[in-house]
């Protein structure tokens, strides 16, 4: 393709750009800002950017001083030639976003689709992208080595170059790639058919997993739980069993301490018998056949007469005395008569000396009067009481005498009468006992033998029958017998139970030993029915259902055997896209050959035969040349600038010739020489010219220098707006030269 015409409208400086170009060597002069890198984006839009694009670089290309409606639109007008034949088209572009348009005119056919039109200028020029275009055919000076910016669709068109198949080697790629991400894919928002594959798979395992663990668990719990029941009926067998032989255990002790209670009464009803018989006996057989109560009095008196006999024997052994005197005057008459003499006076004195007080002729000598009569009165009755005391005991002591003197004179007679009445109740008293016939000396004697015979037979008696109200209490005694023939026949009915109960009823201490193990069956029970209600209580609580296991397991052998075609189509694309790349690289490695050979021509022709040797890396595209001080290969970012950038540049060049096969786009270069010197700067430009004959070459530049190798110049006027006067920066300018020419040493 080879642009003839150039159009443009609002973008950047060009409100209105109309040029014509050369279809061989076009150069484009014009100062700093006179828009030359403008154009370089423009013809790189018109070529390349889809019209609908939303892109911000392209509000960056409208003018500054375009209204908010301004949009940028170009159009070139172009021919194409394709076996022999050259055919002139047209395309105009306006890039409005969604609303942007197309008009791409070719043999009478005009294209408005945005994606056929793209599709159709791909082909005429052989750039399936923007980024491919500047890595390969649009070249600006500072970037020369900025190769492989769209590297799939360059290693496409190298594989198309080199193998002759059709364009596509990478969108296949990125197919397989797609597809490989689209089953690979790990994301948790947007996972891979492979991943969902893996997790259904995982989720139905755990889920089948889970299901044949509970499963298990239930046939488990319903063992455990049958297990559990049987255990708590053997449990409740032996508890039951433990529990008849503690009845058992317990009645043998209640049978043996009721025939130990029974043996003991007996033994007491045994002894009562035998004390009852000894205390009849006893009773029978008294020494006296006089009560106790009345022996023990009549043995008493019968020692107090035998002490009187002998006191009144005593007194008959002797003499009465009988003395008579004559009393003398009584002393206490006299001092009675006193006395009442000496009381009669006081008084007198006393009542008249009150009797004159009470006249009023004296007055305080009465009442002294009075006092002395009454105190004479007072001596005067002492006196008589001690006379009246006198006479009292005199009385007493004559009375005494009178008596003395009156037993004296009863004498002998009266003594004999009492002897008498002595001898005669001492006789009453011997016959009473039995004792009239022994001798008089030996009744007391015997009376005395007989007390204490009775008291010791009436002690017993006593003793005996304090031990039988021991052994019976208060219950009659008449019964004794017949209650010991019945505790005997109760003792019987024990002993003939505790021989029926068995060996348990010889087994000591029976009772506290299964009182024990009734206590262990009864815990052990207990926790048997807690296991029992435990297990039922997990089976009533696991809510699993077989037939739901049973499809989930079905789910997980169709997800499975569905990962397994998962797996096998991502190894098939895996291998498949393997082996793309391994031809892709297989290609490169030859598309890198011929390459180095293209170049090798053209960097030998710049650099004057410096260098005659290029590697070029077939994965990378990196650049390595010969260099001939070293003997050795060096990187070519090691290099000058200036060689740096022929190096690349030949480079590009090399790149174009090979991968756009009998398409031939327009080659843009924005003075790319700019670092070479005036010899390299010829050689390169000359090269560029023999290109012509291919390409259509447009070349921008700031200087005059290439305008005699050009078919067409076409000169860009510089900005003329300016801040303030124009002459201002030049007067501004001269002021400050004139400046440096005053300083000492200027001009050296």
């Amino acid at each position: 393709m080879r642009i003839t015409r150039l159009r443009v409208r609002d973008v950047r400086r060009y409100r209105d750009l109309d040029v014509n170009l050369s279809p061989g060597l076009t150069v484009i002069r014009g100062p700093n800002e006179a828009g030359k890198s403008t154009i370089q984006r423009i013809l790189e839009l018109v070529l390349t950017r889809k019209v609908t694009s939303t892109a911000a670089d392209l509000d960056e290309l409208r003018p500054w001083d375009a209204d908010a409606r301004s949009r940028p639109f170009v159009g070139i007008e172009f021919i194409v030639e394709q076996d022999g034949v050259a055919r002139s088209g047209s395309l105009e572009k306006s890039f409005r976003g969604a609303k942007g348009t197309v008009a791409l005119r070719l043999d009478g056919e005009v294209v408005t689709d945005p994606a056929l039109a793209e599709e159709r200028l791909a082909v005429l020029t052989g750039i399936p992208t923007e980024a491919f275009f500047r890595s390969t055919a649009s070249v600006r000076h500072h970037e020369v080595d900025g190769l492989a910016r769209d590297e799939a669709a360059l290693h496409d068109r190298l594989q198309m170059t080199i193998s002759g198949a059709d364009a596509g080697t990478s969108a296949a790629k990125r197919q397989l790639e797609k597809a490989l991400r689209d089953l690979s894919a790990k994301g948790e928002k947007h996972p891979g058919r492979l991943k969902v594959a893996e997790d259904q798979v995982e989720a139905l395992r755990l889920t089948v997993e889970h299901g044949e663990a509970q499963l298990r668990a239930l046939e488990a719990d319903r063992e455990a739980a049958a297990d559990a029941r049987e255990r708590r009926a053997a449990t409740e067998a032996l508890l039951a069993e433990r529990r008849s032989l503690l009845d058992k255990a317990r009645q043998v002790e209640r049978l043996v301490a009721e025939r130990e209670t029974a043996a003991e009464r007996y033994e007491r009803l045994r002894e009562a018998v035998r004390l009852k018989e000894e205390l009849d006996e006893l009773r029978a057989a008294h020494p006296s056949r006089v009560a106790l109560t009345l022996l023990g009095p009549a043995v008493e008196r019968m020692r107090r007469l035998s002490e009187r006999l002998d006191q009144i024997r005593a007194a008959l052994a002797g003499e009465v005395e009988v003395t008579f005197e004559l009393p003398a005057v009584p002393a206490w008459r006299r001092i009675v008569v006193l006395g009442v003499a000496i009381l009669v006076g006081g008084l007198l004195v006393a009542g008249g000396a009150i009797a004159a007080r009470s006249s009023g002729a004296v007055g305080e000598v009465a009442t002294t009067i009075a006092a002395v009569g009454g105190g004479v009165a007072l001596v005067g009755l002492l006196l008589v009481g001690i006379g009246r005391w006198l006479r009292s005991s005199a009385l007493t002591e004559a009375q005494m005498r009178d008596a003395e003197i009156d037993r004296r004179l009863r004498g002998r007679s009266q003594l004999e009468q009492d002897l008498k009445r002595a001898e005669e109740e001492w006789s009453e008293a011997a016959v009473s006992l039995g004792f009239g016939e022994l001798p008089h000396a030996e009744q007391l004697a015997a009376a005395e033998q007989l007390l204490a015979a009775e008291t010791a037979h009436v002690a017993a008696i006593e003793r005996l029958t304090a031990t039988l109200t021991g052994l019976v209490g208060d219950e009659p005694t008449d019964r004794l017998i017949e209650r010991r023939h019945a505790e005997a026949l109760v003792v019987e009915r024990s002993t003939a139970a505790l021989e029926a109960l068995g060996p348990i009823a010889k087994e000591a201490r029976a009772r506290e030993r299964l009182e024990g193990e009734v206590a262990e069956a009864e815990g052990a029970l207990e926790l048997e029915r807690d296991e029992e209600a435990g297990a039922r209580a997990r089976v009533e609580a696991n809510g699993v259902d077989a037939e739901q296991v049973a499809g989930e397991a079905e789910r997980l052998a169709t997800w499975t055997e569905q990962l397994e075609t998962i797996r096998r189509r991502s190894r098939v694309l895996a291998t498949t896209l393997e082996a793309i790349e391994r031809a892709e690289r297989s290609t490169m490695v030859t598309a890198t050959r011929f390459l180095e050979r293209g170049m090798v021509e053209d960097l030998e022709r710049v650099t004057n035969g410096r260098y005659r040797r290029v590697k070029v890396d077939e994965a990378t595209l990196d650049i390595s040349v010969w260099a001939p001080e070293r003997g050795d290969w060096v990187d070519a970012h090691s290099l000058s600038q200036g060689t740096l950038d022929v190096v690349f540049l030949v480079a590009r060049l090399g790149l174009v010739r090979l991968v756009t096969g009998d398409r031939r786009p327009p080659l843009i270069f924005d003075d790319p020489f700019v670092t070479f010197d005036d010899d390299r700067a010829a050689r390169s430009i000359a090269l560029l010219r023999s290109l012509t004959r291919d390409f259509q070459v447009i070349y921008l530049a700031m200087s005059s220098r290439y305008d005699e190798v050009a078919d067409a110049v076409i000169e860009l006027p510089a900005p003329h707006a300016h801040d303030g006067r124009p002459d201002e920066p030049l007067r501004h300018l001269e002021a400050s030269e004139a400046r440096s020419e005053d300083r000492p040493g200027a001009g050296s």
